[in-house]
């Protein structure tokens, strides 16, 4: 009999029967776990998707809204962090970020008015960044109004 050493402890291991191919041990069919079916996978994103909703239908489209203005500010962000800036990239996402929280003013809840200020800051680094010569794409202007 041999051992096998595991975080775990130490396990006694049964060689493999000599009409058991090499490397599988003497474990029975039964103790081998089959992949799920593609019907299995089918229902368990289905159970996902649906708890998922669940969870989406629970929280308030204020902050479902909020979040996606965050991830906007965001990749506003990334694209001005570049060298040089990706301005043309950058101004797209500020300008669709300005959209939303200007249109949805007094509609946002408690994130209005960070996201108001936040608006502000990434449309002030814009225009810093894009008077800097050569920064950027060719021929990019400030961004949002």
């Amino acid at each position: 009999m041999s051992s096998l050493w595991t975080p775990g402890g130490e396990h006694r291991v049964d060689p493999a029967p000599p009409s058991a191919p090499r490397g599988t041990g003497a474990r029975s069919r039964s103790e081998i776990e089959t992949p799920p079916t593609d019907a299995e996978l089918d229902e368990r994103a289905l159970t996902d998707l649906a708890a998922f909703e669940r969870q989406l239908l629970a929280t308030p489209a204020a902050d479902v809204v909020a979040n996606h203005c965050y991830g906007l500010f965001e990749l506003a962000a990334l694209h001005l962090r570049q060298q040089p800036p990706h301005l043309e990239e950058a101004r797209l996402a500020i300008d669709a970020f300005g959209a939303v929280v200007e249109t949805l003013e007094g509609r946002l809840g408690a994130a209005g008015p960070t996201l108001r200020d936040g608006l502000a800051q990434i449309r002030l680094a814009f225009v810093q960044l894009s008077s800097v010569p050569g920064a950027g794409e060719p021929g990019a202007e400030g961004a949002g109004s």
